[in-house]
């Protein structure tokens, strides 16, 4: 399986950024990062506090504030979970304003975050050394030297193990005659990442993939979620593009399973510390944590791992990390693609 390198490979070394990052940054409190890693573990501890904004699973993100604040019992790590559509606009004012609550920012919209490494304007370079780990791939997992991949969800086939007890070894046995009606997909409207979804199906899974689910009748639900629980009520019985949130149903008990294709198709989170970080020293102890097993074992639990071999992450039988997804390229999903896309889409299943 190929992967798209995503970015520009990270450069230079932790220490040159450490220097960069000190003397050049603009940050919103009047804390100043430390010029060692040393002094940022420290002064991190002096303001006892981040704060993360994550569209990730609830649980995930409970999870990794548990783990971390186990680690770094001088610190509180408080997560607002919210969509992308919800975060990013706080993100947005709150750099202009200076007025800031954020440290730390993790998103899955590609465009903006493309947009952002680009620009430079929300955040600052990333010190933490865990980016420089050989087994994290900094070359395909960072944009410049300030957005970092943090973590994925694989988009994979799901089933009803009581309606579909053989289970789906390809995409195209999904397009069977016999699950008429029974096949559960989500809108792609105000999604760029359900855009890319949907067109890497018809060049991953298939020619034409896309059309021939169309001629299914499928439901269709407004979110992945929804999808997921409608396959553990049985109300469908198969999805093209379910989330790995399917495997968090099925170890509760629920008569579901999942798989990934052979070429799975990526979501990935991007973090980025923001420039008008309050914590600017504990920002950057928590996007080091996030890098590390201990983290990702919390943050990746039931989702792809950056990491190789992290108990918990990823699917059983695939050793796919993050970094080997393919993941959205920026022209793509920039608003006018995704606004035809979506277009196409609603004349083709709605029509």
């Amino acid at each position: 399986m190929g992967s798209r390198k995503l970015g520009v490979a990270l450069t230079g070394t932790v220490a040159a950024m450490l220097v960069a990052t000190a003397c050049g940054s603009s940050q919103g409190s009047d804390s100043e990062l430390g010029g060692s890693w040393d002094e940022i573990v420290s002064a991190a501890s002096d303001e006892g506090a981040v704060t993360l904004y994550s569209s990730h699973a609830p649980a995930n993100l409970e999870a990794l504030k548990l783990a971390f604040e186990e680690e770094y019992p001088d610190i509180s790590l408080t997560y607002v979970r919210g969509t992308d559509a919800d975060l990013i606009p706080k993100v947005e004012v709150e750099n202009q304003t200076g007025n800031s609550v954020a440290d730390v920012h993790m998103t899955t919209d590609a465009g903006w975050v493309h947009r952002g490494a680009d620009s430079g304007q929300f955040s600052v370079p990333v010190v933490a050394p865990a980016v420089e780990a050989p087994d994290y791939r900094a070359e395909d997992a960072m944009l410049g030297d300030t957005f970092f991949m943090t973590s994925a969800t694989s988009i994979g086939l799901a089933w009803n193990t009581d309606e579909v007890p053989e289970g789906l070894e390809t995409p195209q046995g999904l397009l069977d005659p016999r699950f008429d009606g029974r096949v559960g997909v989500v809108s792609p409207a105000g999604f760029p990442a359900v855009v890319h979804i949907y067109k890497r199906m018809d060049i991953d899974y298939a020619d034409g993939f896309v059309e021939g689910l169309a001629q299914l009748n499928p439901r269709i639900y407004s979110s992945g979620p929804g999808v997921t629980q409608a396959l553990a009520s049985g109300e469908v019985w198969v999805a093209p593009g379910a989330s790995m949130d399917v495997l968090v149903e099925r170890d509760k008990g629920a008569p579901v399973d999942f798989a990934l294709p052979p070429n799975p198709i990526g979501v990935p989170f991007y973090s980025h510390v923001l420039s008008a970080a309050p914590n600017p020293n504990a920002a950057q102890l928590l996007a080091e944590f996030m890098l590390t097993e201990k983290g990702q074992e919390a943050l990746s639990g039931n989702y792809i791992s950056v990491l190789p071999g992290v108990p918990g992450t990823g699917v059983e039988g695939s050793d796919v990390v993050a970094q080997d997804l393919e993941t959205a390229g920026p022209e793509s999903i920039e608003p006018d693609a995704v606004t035809e896309y979506v277009g196409w889409w609603e004349g083709l299943f709605l029509g």
